[in-house]
């Protein structure tokens, strides 16, 4: 390693080339307290470091605030915050490192782009009210919440710095007479009695940014910081220009007394009445270089964090915010990171290679580039994908091209193999097309009658059409085998799994207060059982004879893990100890793996009757899990492939983010998940690429 050289605080006119085991590269921001670089760790990943000036370096009360930044960001480690991959505060240069992501923050798309549009106001407050509700879940008030601490990335908004942030349970606290904060977003008890600061304070900066997104200036706005003061205190907040069925909601975070304004989880159910259901495109910012990270609002002030006689040398105004904003640049997806470094001991115990073992070296391919998120599954040792308008074939050895075949059909769903042929079905057109798996060239092509759900199966499909009957497909021929309605299912829509034969109907009550389940020999269209269950349940897989449900509440939340053996009649139940939001399942042996958005993926044992371990993996949303026993893998938004250890729950690897080019692309709908087979690991990404693993050692991606 090479010596890292002294700077101080001013010219700063030779950087440090390394901090703590990370090479820096190039400098990010420059602003009061410290340097922002762009750096790399040993395997290549991107990460922000914030070095400290030299100057605060030597003084021992500015170390411990440091110190407390760096616990108050790893403590708060969620979907919509900023979890740290490394850091050191008791350095001869303290320093903090975390995940380079790139997009903007929320001051310079605001700057660059002017107000925000009605449907992307509402999803931002959303995700800053969830990004609060774990903030303060954890016992954090972050005490400066506004424009340019909030960051734009590609699959959501981050809440990021904690410079002043403060746990419940923190040994410092503010001294008489110093004001902690910005002023235009700082609540009026940060004036009054700065040290009775809580988590109602940060709605009210909530609501002062969103009227900053919505309009472009504050609700208090003014020169002076003093007028500022005044207003935040006395006066009524200017909420012209923002959208009526928002300006509500927002002046009830703007609300003088604590106690007037909502919690986190109030504004999520009032944002729900506000839209029935999130929309499925969001902001996509512009991929973010180290040009666009020294440009910062001018207009957004500094936050009053430190006494004059420490910032009279530092650089004022807009470098403090870039400082902010590029340190933001790292913030999602670290807590891979930080415990991706835990050594070959960590990953033999989750099943990694021990480091003599072949590695399967992997691929990439991208047979049509850029032109949507692919969707694969495997069969007849072929890898076949879909994208809006192909079909395509990989080698699964290689990730050569082995075919394929184009259409008009804008496909969402992977093809799947039935009745040894490539079966692709669209529902905007009533058609079914069947592929030559060696060649991808037609073998046969049927329009049905309009149907409205599509299940492939081992044989053939099952489609549920307009008038609630049930047609079963045969896989190979194309012929009807059967059509007729389930009982007692109006218009059942079919789950099924590839280990086993049967499929199932599934209809819940209208009251929700029941599900009723019908296992159906897809070959035939006859019923091998039939049973009502109590709650609103979802099958997510099936073993030993037994199948799993998540049991969910009235926003598809799921509340507790089911496990029904049809010999028998006996069930399970399994609690968990906090809702999952839409949560997307897997089951392996008596294990349910559950994904939900928010970023936890949980582990529940049914053998056990337990809950194995609860792992927040840092990203807004993931795929349905796969597992193989060793290890748990998500793909993301970004795509990424994360791994987790099957039994520890310990993230143990993560591939590359592969984000599409497009400037103006949109968050697909689903996210493709991954395909285990035997030891590599397949995933897809929005670039348009399919890539392969080796599964026996993530660490290594």
């Amino acid at each position: 390693m090479a010596p890292q050289r002294n700077i101080g605080a001013g010219a700063e006119a030779e950087l440090p080339e390394y901090a703590g085991h990370y090479r820096l590269e190039s400098c990010l921001g420059s602003g009061g307290m410290g340097v922002v670089h762009l750096a790399r760790s040993t395997s290549g990943m991107k990460l922000a470091v914030k070095v400290v000036h030299a100057e605060f370096a030597r003084d021992p009360e500015f170390r411990g605030r440091f110190r407390q930044e760096i616990a108050a960001a790893r403590r708060v480690s969620g979907a919509f915050t900023a979890p740290v991959v490394d850091a050191d505060p008791d350095a001869g240069r303290p320093w903090m490192a975390t995940q380079f992501i790139p997009g903007p923050t929320l001051a310079e798309q605001v700057k660059r782009n002017g107000a925000m549009a009605p449907e992307q106001l509402r999803r931002l407050m959303a995700g800053l009210a969830e990004a609060l509700r774990d903030i303060h879940r954890v016992g954090v008030v972050h005490r400066d919440l506004k424009p340019s601490n909030v960051l734009l990335a590609e699959d959501g908004p981050k809440v990021i710095d904690f410079g002043i942030s403060r746990p419940k349970d923190s040994e410092l606290r503010t001294e008489t007479g110093k004001l902690i904060g910005t002023p235009p977003f700082m609540a009026p008890e940060q004036f009054r009695r700065p040290r009775e600061v809580g988590p109602a304070a940060d709605i009210f900066a909530l609501g002062s940014v969103m009227v900053h997104a919505a309009t472009g200036r504050g609700p208090f706005d003014s020169d002076s910081p003093y007028v500022v003061a005044y207003q935040v205190v006395h006066d009524e907040p200017d909420l012209t220009g923002v959208p009526e069925n928002l300006a509500p909601l927002i002046s009830r975070c703007l609300a003088k007394e604590p106690e007037d304004r909502p919690g986190p989880d109030e504004l999520m159910r009032e944002l729900r009445s506000v839209s029935a259901a999130y929309d499925t495109q969001t902001f996509i910012p512009a991929q973010r270089t180290g040009e666009e990270v020294r440009e910062a609002p001018e207009a957004e002030p500094e936050p009053v964090a430190e006494p004059e006689r420490r910032r009279a040398g530092g650089l004022r105004g807009r470098a403090v915010a870039v400082a902010a904003g590029a340190v933001g640049l790292a913030v999602i997806a670290a807590l891979a990171s930080a415990q991706l470094l835990g050594g070959d001991e960590q990953r033999h115990k989750d099943g990694g290679a021990a480091p003599a073992a072949r590695v399967f070296q992997g691929w990439e391919a991208a047979p049509a580039e850029d032109s949507g998120t692919p969707q694969c599954s495997y069969g007849t040792e072929q890898l076949l994908c879909s994208q809006p308008g192909l079909v395509f074939a990989l080698d699964p050895a290689e990730g050569r091209l082995l075919w394929r075949h184009t259409d008009s059909g804008d496909r969402t769903d992977p093809p799947a193999l039935a009745g040894g042929l490539v079966q692709t079905g669209l529902l905007q057109n009533n058609r079914i097309t069947a592929l030559d798996p060696a060649t991808g060239k037609n073998r046969w092509q049927r329009s049905m009658p309009p149907f409205t759900g599509l299940q492939h199966t081992g044989g053939g499909l099952l489609l549920t059409h307009t008038d609630g009957t049930v047609s079963g497909i045969d896989g190979a021929s194309g012929d009807t085998r059967w059509r007729h309605p389930i009982a007692g299912h109006k218009a059942p829509y079919f789950v099924s799994f590839t280990e086993d034969p049967l499929a199932y109907a599934v209809s819940r009550s209208d009251d929700g207060q029941s599900t009723r389940v019908t296992a159906v020999d897809p070959d035939t269209g006859g019923v091998r059982w039939d049973v009502r269950l109590d709650g609103a349940l979802q099958p997510i897989g099936v073993h030993g004879g037994s199948v799993f449900f998540l049991s969910v509440g009235e926003v598809e939340e799921a509340k507790s893990v089911v496990r029904y053996t049809p010999r028998g009649g006996a069930r399970q139940q399994v609690k968990l100890p906090v809702p999952i939001e839409l949560a997307r399942g897997t089951v392996r042996g008596n294990v349910a793996y559950l994904m939900g958005v928010g970023g936890s993926l949980v582990a529940v044992d049914l053998e056990l009757g337990k809950l194995l371990w609860t792992l927040e993996t840092g990203v807004s949303r993931g795929s349905s899990p796969a597992a193989d026993g060793r290890h748990v893998y998500v793909t993301t938004p970004d795509g990424r492939l994360l791994a987790v250890g099957a039994r520890s729950g310990r993230l143990v690897g993560q591939t590359s983010p592969r984000l599409s080019t497009k400037a103006a692309a949109g968050v697909a709908v689903e996210l493709p998940d991954p395909v285990v087979v035997g030891d590599r690991v397949y995933a897809a990404a929005p670039d348009g690429t399919v890539f392969a693993v080796d599964a026996r050692d993530p660490a290594r991606w």
